[in-house]
């Protein structure tokens, strides 16, 4: 079996951007892979052009080989346009090989360690009201884990202001009422988005009455893991860092000085599953579990899931489908994806990832490249969104 070629479709789904990749060979069976940096979708598709003449010919059940070839075959290694394509490459690699074999991905991995992923719902809110509404919607529903995504600022006049002060006052007299509405059972985890410098994030933790969450995500930048060093001396929750790394050498100072409790790996950025997987090694060493990040499409959860599935430090996937704010699988582009049983993927026998796309459909669309929203202060200034 040989790759013939790879074809590229950028899509807009819902208010968002995807990259989905197929990987076709002479043998008619064909792998989906998707890239995890959204809102770069067009950089990616380049350098997938870049790789394209390496992969011709080549045989796609030499993933380790494949991984190696692209990452180390340039004298700039590495980087998140890079690995975002070799990620997408990855994982199509690995869909040819289950379906070639008829088994499902995981069992490349060493098999089935769990009946179930069980994954926490995003709750993205801009008002107190619409925090405990949707919240208690979810309690409602089944769900336990509970990662919060403040938006507070979206209901101003101007939603391109941010001033981090205001934001954590107010932030934390609603979590702390969110705490005593569902209770001490509910996980309750923040995602402030890298919104927040250290002295701000310690503050809105001495807002908040001790217990009041289980977790903070990526309140601040994470390219200094020194930074990040200083900060975990100061507050007393754990931390989810890891959703931008692009690499287990990005992970690397986080894990090895436990500055972060969980990993906020991304399997279509940190550079498929192949890189993951040493990820997961890596953090098992140190009793420290996976967390995975996964905004994005089916194919980045199909990925995800079967990651999961066969590693045994696991705690929630993301679930972003969980309100009126994000769409992210839509079913006319993907007519088959794994679906959500109550607040958990229940784990198939499909071979391959267990997705498909309709490519028909998906070139009969126009793609619009989408650009984040920029916040900044009220003097002006660029803050993070």
């Amino acid at each position: 079996m040989k790759i013939t070629n790879i074809k590229t479709f950028p899509i807009n789904v819902g208010g968002g951007s995807q990259l989905v990749i197929k990987v076709e060979t002479d043998s008619g069976i064909y792998g989906w892979g998707a890239s995890g940096l959204s809102g770069r979708e067009l950089a990616v598709i380049g350098a997938i052009e870049h790789y394209k003449p390496l992969l011709i010919g080549k045989d796609p059940n030499q993933i380790g080989a494949i991984w190696q070839n692209l990452y180390r075959g340039q004298y700039f290694e590495g980087g998140r346009v890079l690995t975002a394509a070799i990620s997408a490459i990855d994982i199509a690699l690995y869909d040819i090989k289950g379906k070639a074999l008829g088994v499902p991905v995981y069992e490349l991995l060493g098999g089935k360690q769990r009946d179930f992923v069980e994954c926490f719902a995003s709750v993205r809110f801009s008002s107190l009201e619409e925090l405990l509404k949707l919240s208690k919607d979810l309690v409602n529903e089944g769900w336990n884990m509970l990662r919060l995504a403040p938006a507070e600022f979206e209901s101003q006049d101007d939603q391109t202001r941010f001033e981090p002060r205001e934001s954590i006052s107010i932030i934390a007299e609603w979590v702390t009422k969110l705490r005593e509405e569902v209770g001490k059972s509910i996980t309750i985890g923040i995602d402030y988005h890298t919104r927040l410098s250290q002295a701000e994030t310690y503050s809105f933790m001495q807002k908040m009455p001790k217990g009041t969450i289980d977790f903070i995500e990526e309140p601040i930048r994470d390219e200094n893991p020194e930074a990040y060093e200083n900060l975990r001396k100061m507050i007393d929750v754990p931390f989810a860092i890891g959703e931008e790394f692009a690499s287990k050498w990005q992970f690397l100072p986080f894990i090895e000085k436990n500055i972060t409790q969980y990993a906020r790996i991304d399997v279509c950025n940190v550079g498929g599953i192949t890189e993951a997987m040493k990820v997961a090694s890596m953090a098992e060493a140190h009793y420290i579990d996976l967390m995975p990040h996964n905004p994005l499409g089916p194919i980045c959860t199909a990925a995800t899931i079967h990651l999961a599935t066969a590693c045994p430090n696991f705690s929630w996937l993301e679930e972003v489908n969980t309100g009126a704010h994000v769409i992210t699988n839509d079913p006319k582009f993907y007519p088959i994806q794994h679906k959500l049983k109550g607040p958990r993927y229940p784990v198939t026998d499909t071979p391959g990832l267990g997705v498909d796309f309709d490519e028909e459909y998906a070139t009969k669309q126009k793609f619009k490249p989408i650009e984040i929203p920029r916040l900044h202060k009220r003097d002006g200034s660029f803050t993070n969104w």
